[in-house]
């Protein structure tokens, strides 16, 4: 189990924030709902989407490396 309050629950937050918005950019209708602004408040789930999307390898290898740290190591 990992504390939101510690570094590497941050980073796991983090993670699965830009997967689940990058997910949901792929969603028509959700895209026009949740990701149409692009300013504000709601604009942190359009620029966690764009993140997401464009760096998805990236993404993808943080998700494995921070799985192995949280399964096995810690």
């Amino acid at each position: 189990m990992t504390n939101v309050y510690s570094f590497d629950g941050i980073l796991v937050f983090g993670l699965l924030f830009i997967c689940t918005c990058a997910y949901l950019r792929k969603v028509p209708r959700l895209k026009n709902w949740l990701l149409s602004e692009k300013k504000g408040v709601w604009g942190v789930f359009y620029k966690a989407a764009v993140i997401g999307t464009r760096l998805h390898l990236g993404v993808a290898l943080s998700c494995f490396a921070m799985a192995f740290y949280v399964l096995f190591i810690k």
